[in-house]
C-alpha cells in the first residue's frame, strides 16, 4: 500500500467516524424533540410504549436531509482543522499531496452522503412520513374513543353532549344519554338508550345505541314528541371523526409524483407542487457534498495557521447557513414562483462547481504562476 492510498484511507476512516457519530448525536437530539412532540397522543389514546416508538422512528427520516449535509460539513472542519493543528497536513503536503487529493476523502463521504440521501428522500422519507400520518390518525381515532368517559357529561364538538353510565373494556357502552342541538333548523332533540357502541371506519365514526327512545320539544307549539326504537345511528362531528386523508407531495413515493391519479381533482390542483417536490428530492442532497466542499475550499487555500482557524471555520459555518438558509426561501419561492426552483439549482451546483474548480490542480498552478508573477513585479 502507498504512502498516499494510507493517507487517503486514514482520512476516510477518521471522516467517517466523526460523521457517524455527529449523525448519531443530531438524531438522538431529534428523536427527543418528535418524541415530546407524540407522547400526548399516544398517552391519551391510551397506546403502548411499542406504538410510541415506531411513530417517533417513523417521523426520523425526513430529518436525515439535514443532519447528513450538516454533520459531513461539522466532521470536515472538525478533522482538516485537528490535522493542520498538528501538523499533519503539513507532512501530508510535503509528499506531494495537491489540495484536491487532501480534499478527496471528504468528497466521497459527501458523495456517499448523497447516494445515502438519494435513497431517503425518493423512497424511505415519504414511506414513513405517510405510515407515520396514517398511524397518527388512528391514534386519534383511539383517543376519540375514550372522550367517552363514564359518569360524566362529554362534551363532544359544539352542540353535542353524551352521557354514559357505564362503559365495559370492551367498549361497549350502558346507560345512554344523547342531548343534540347542532341542527338550528330543528328544535334539540334528547336520545335515551339503554346499551350503544362506538363504530368507526375510514369516513366517519358514529355511536350506534339499542333499545331506547328520541324526545324532541318543540318550545313554538310546546309539543313534546317521543319515538322509541330498536337502533338509532349519532354521527359524531367531524373532528372526532377518522377521515381519508390526501396524501400531500412529500408522503408520496416517486411514482405518485410521476404518475398522480388525475381522477381526484385535488391531484390537478397540486401538479406544480408534486413538480416542485421531485426537484427538492434531486436537488436538496447534493447540499451533502456541497457543503463539505464549502468547508475545504475555505480550509485548505490560503496560508496555513498551526494556531487553528478559528476565523476561517466561522467564515465556513457561516457561509453553509447562509446558503442552508437561501435554500429553503428558494424552495418557499418556487411555491409561486418558477425563479425558485432556479435559485435551487444555482444553490446546490454553484458551490460545487466553484470549489471543485478552486481545489483543482489548474487552478492551484495558476495561483502559484500569479503569486510568481507578483513577487517578480514587487522585487
Amino acid at each position: 500500500m502507498t504512502s498516499m492510498k494510507i493517507f487517503d484511507y486514514y482520512l476516510f476512516k477518521n471522516l467517517f467516524i466523526a460523521t457517524a457519530f455527529i449523525a448519531v448525536i443530531l438524531a438522538l437530539v431529534i428523536f427527543l424533540t418528535q418524541s415530546l412532540k407524540f407522547l400526548e397522543i399516544v398517552i391519551d389514546a391510551g397506546s403502548s410504549s411499542g406504538a410510541f416508538l415506531i411513530l417517533t422512528m417513523l417521523a426520523l427520516p425526513r430529518f436525515f436531509e439535514v443532519i447528513l449535509p450538516l454533520s459531513v460539513m461539522a466532521s470536515t472542519l472538525f478533522l482538516y482543522n485537528k490535522m493542520t493543528i498538528d501538523t499533519e497536513l503539513i507532512a501530508m503536503r510535503s509528499t506531494g499531496y495537491s489540495s484536491f487529493a487532501l480534499a478527496r476523502p471528504a468528497i466521497i463521504i459527501g458523495m456517499l452522503a448523497t447516494l445515502l440521501l438519494w435513497s431517503i428522500t425518493m423512497w424511505i422519507a415519504p414511506l414513513s412520513l405517510a405510515k407515520m400520518q396514517e398511524m397518527r390518525q388512528e391514534l386519534k381515532a383511539d383517543f376519540s374513543s375514550l372522550l367517552f368517559k363514564e359518569g360524566v357529561f362529554n362534551q363532544l364538538g359544539k352542540g353535542l353532549t353524551v352521557y354514559i353510565k357505564e362503559k365495559s373494556k370492551d367498549g361497549d357502552l350502558a346507560g345512554l344519554m344523547i342531548h343534540d342541538t347542532r341542527d338550528k333548523n330543528s328544535p334539540p332533540s334528547t336520545v335515551l338508550a339503554k346499551r350503544g357502541m362506538i363504530i368507526i371506519n375510514d369516513k366517519e365514526q358514529q355511536v350506534v345505541v339499542f333499545d331506547g327512545s328520541r324526545q324532541t320539544y318543540n318550545p313554538k307549539t310546546n309539543i313534546l314528541q317521543k319515538l322509541t326504537f330498536d337502533r338509532y345511528t349519532i354521527d359524531l362531528p367531524e373532528s372526532a371523526a377518522v377521515r381519508k386523508r390526501w396524501a400531500e407531495p412529500d408522503e408520496r413515493t416517486m411514482a405518485q409524483l410521476l404518475n398522480p391519479d388525475l381522477s381526484i381533482a385535488r391531484n390537478v390542483e397540486n401538479l406544480s407542487e408534486f413538480s416542485i417536490e421531485l426537484h427538492r428530492r434531486f436537488t436538496s442532497p447534493l447540499l451533502a457534498l456541497a457543503f463539505p466542499l464549502i468547508a475545504l475550499t475555505i480550509l485548505l487555500l490560503g496560508p496555513v495557521d498551526r494556531r487553528g482557524q478559528s476565523m476561517r471555520i466561522g467564515v465556513a459555518i457561516a457561509t453553509v447557513m447562509i446558503t442552508q438558509g437561501l435554500f429553503l426561501t428558494a424552495y418557499n419561492l418556487a411555491q409561486n414562483h418558477s425563479g425558485g426552483l432556479a435559485l435551487m439549482y444555482i444553490l446546490v451546483f454553484a458551490p460545487i462547481l466553484v470549489s471543485l474548480f478552486m481545489l483543482s490542480g489548474f487552478s492551484e498552478k495558476f495561483r502559484r504562476q500569479f503569486l510568481y508573477t507578483k513577487k517578480e513585479v514587487t522585487s
